[in-house]
C-alpha cells in the first residue's frame, strides 16, 4: 500500500519527489544540475540529502503519527560523481524498532549506475 504524503517545504525547494512510500520501501528522486565539484569533494551532498529524506519518511511511516524523527546518522560511500540529471534513491529497512530505525539506501543515476550507498539510522521519539 502506497501512502499519499503531505508536501514538505524543504523537499519541494530541493526538488525531491517521493514516487513510492511504505514502511517497507521508500523510493524518490532528486535532480542534480551543474555539479562541477571534483570527485571526492562535495559531489555526494545531493545523495546524502536524498538518503536522509527517504529514511526519515520511511521511519515516520513505520513509527506512526505519534512519533517524530529527531536525529539522523548517515554513513555513506560514494561510488561515482553525478554531474547532472536525476538521482533515484531506494531505501529499505534493516531494523525497525520503537526508538531506532535503520535503513539501507542506494542511489543511482539516470543510466542506472550506482552512485552512492548509505546506511541511515533515525532516532524516533514520541510526540
Amino acid at each position: 500500500m502506497t501512502v499519499e504524503l503531505p508536501p514538505v517545504p524543504i523537499h519541494e525547494r530541493l526538488g525531491i519527489a517521493v514516487t513510492s512510500a511504505t514502511a517497507d520501501e521508500v523510493v524518490g528522486t532528486l535532480p542534480v544540475a551543474g555539479n562541477e565539484q571534483p570527485f571526492g569533494s562535495l559531489h555526494g551532498g545531493a545523495s546524502v540529502v536524498l538518503a536522509e529524506s527517504l529514511a526519515s519518511i520511511g521511519s515516520a511511516l513505520h513509527a506512526g503519527l505519534g512519533h517524530s524523527v529527531v536525529g539522523i546518522e548517515v554513513n555513506a560511500t560514494h561510488h561515482r560523481a553525478v554531474r547532472s540529471g536525476l538521482i533515484t534513491g531506494r531505501a529499505v529497512p534493516q531494523h525497525l524498532g520503537r526508538r531506532i530505525a535503520t535503513w539501507q539506501v542506494e542511489m543511482r543515476d539516470g543510466d542506472g549506475k550506482l552512485t552512492c550507498t548509505a546506511r541511515v539510522t533515525c532516532l524516533l521519539t514520541p510526540l
